[in-house]
């Protein structure tokens, strides 16, 4: 595993350093090959941290297809700063951004003017984000954009020009995403106001089409970089919310010993944010990028993937409501294994609860086609199964299919009261379709019981 891994970085290596000698030629400027090769390694090195599962080289080459090569530029850095992923930030790239940031009780922040170099590229960079000196960078508001593009910009600072940095930089910026309207002006709206004023005060000697198309470029490549939330298959939409979980839940990496509870928290914030998130916040537009019906092909896709994404959530967080509520008669912290058998493993055959539930028909027939969407999901599976569960949902299947949707979306309000500590365990499941639990608890007795045929079965050929 170790030797394919190696192998794979550095075919990853191979391919960004291709992308930046092409578009660093591309632009006019100096591809210094052996300066191009460290700045390959350092982003491919970075991106593939042990906590990336979404957030990597393949994610970074997908933003970049099909662009110009400032685009390219852009979507080889644009993630390289992941704080929360990272759990801070990696030693290979904190050199280039601590003259500049510092830590205080656990926040990054600006440096004060004083302690600040006199660094044309930082204050560039500083000036197309809007951030000030002693700013205390915030993880949902840029954070990890603005080093990520600090950092690009000191690594290109020998390479590009200075307007070709700033194109870059802009494009890494429009890529802090979910921003809403402010004062009436969108976050292109305020980006275009920045990059008048970096024109300004930089005399990059732009013309206003030159600064709207830097404008449409970044949308255009920020645009790219949440294309899977408009993807026409919610499947293909949630197979990357899979990939997210674990980067946000670093326990989940660890298949067969993270907890019921720790499992649902992490189905609970995610489905806490597809309720937050709206789809004219994904998606950005200025002046004709994208084209208006495109842009509205986009918002109806999304819009659609979040009905979809919200049910199914809730669908899963109902069922594993049920298995924590029956795990919390043997304790706290039980491993989901423990209740539902581990996952497969190396071609063993493994005891597993949904082999114990029956297979029923639905008894409510779905009532439009989100709902048809979801019951395809928990019952045949998302597109690819992950390293840390199934792609189908065995529990879920036999709740929806005995219950119906109307009443599990009734009983999962019955669910997050648990989840709360507002409603006890034994109380929700009482409300809960009494032979639904009475199954799944002898579906989980199953499967102690073939744990204890099986020790009996060791014991014995020992003996």
């Amino acid at each position: 595993m170790a030797l394919e891994r190696d192998w794979e970085s550095g075919q990853d290596q191979e391919r960004c350093l291709a992308k930046l000698h092409w578009a660093v030629e591309q632009l006019g400027g100096n591809a210094d090959p052996d300066r191009l090769g460290k700045t390959a390694a350092l982003v491919i090195q970075t991106m593939t941290g042990p906590w990336r599962f979404f957030h990597t080289p393949e994610h970074i080459f997908e933003v970049g297809e099909s662009g110009d090569a400032i685009e390219v530029l852009a979507a080889l850095f644009h993630d390289l700063v992941y704080v929360q992923v990272d759990q801070g930030v990696s030693v290979n790239i904190s050199g280039y951004i601590s003259a500049f940031v510092k830590e205080i009780t656990g926040q990054l922040v600006i440096r004060g003017r004083a302690e600040l170099p006199d660094d044309p590229m930082f204050a560039m960079v500083a000036q197309l984000f809007g951030f000030m000196p002693e700013e205390v960078l915030k993880p949902a508001a840029g954070q990890n954009e603005f080093l990520s593009a600090l950092i690009a910009a000191k690594l290109l600072e020998h390479s590009l020009a200075a307007e070709q940095i700033a194109q870059v930089v802009a494009c890494i910026e429009a890529t802090i995403p979910f921003r809403s309207h402010s004062e009436g002006l969108s976050p292109s709206d305020r980006l275009h106001a920045r990059l008048q004023e970096t024109n300004a005060r930089m005399g990059f000697g732009w013309q206003e089409e030159q600064v709207c198309h830097s404008v449409r470029r970044s949308v255009r490549l920020a645009n790219r970089d949440v294309e899977n939330f408009a993807y026409p298959s919610a499947a293909d939409f949630l197979d990357n919310t899979w990939n997210l979980l674990p980067e946000t839940n670093h326990d989940l990496t660890h298949a067969n010993s993270y907890t019921v509870s720790g499992y649902r928290t992490s189905l609970q914030k995610m489905e806490g944010f597809m309720y937050f998130l709206k789809p004219e916040l994904v998606f950005q537009t200025f002046q004709s990028e994208p084209p208006v019906e495109a842009y509205q092909q986009l918002i109806e896709r999304t819009q659609r993937n979040l009905e979809v994404a919200r049910l199914y959530l809730g669908s899963k967080l109902l069922s594993i409501a049920v298995i924590e509520a029956l795990s919390q008669r043997l304790g706290q912290d039980i491993p989901l294994a423990t209740m539902m058998g581990e996952l497969s493993s190396h071609g063993r055959a493994i005891a597993q609860l949904e082999n114990f539930l029956p297979q029923i028909l639905m008894t409510v027939p779905p009532e439009n086609d989100v709902e048809e969407d979801v019951l395809s999901l928990v019952e045949k599976g998302r597109g690819q199964a992950s390293s840390y569960d199934i792609k189908n949902s065995p529990v879920a299947t036999y709740m929806i299919k005995s219950i119906g949707f109307s009443e599990a979306r009734r009983l999962l309000v019955h669910a997050k009261e648990f989840f709360k500590g507002t409603r006890t365990a034994e109380a929700f499941l009482a409300a809960c379709d009494r032979t639904v639990v009475e199954t799944i608890t002898n579906g989980i007795l199953q499967v102690f019981e073939s744990r204890k045929v099986a020790m009996r079965g060791t014991v014995e050929s020992k003996v």
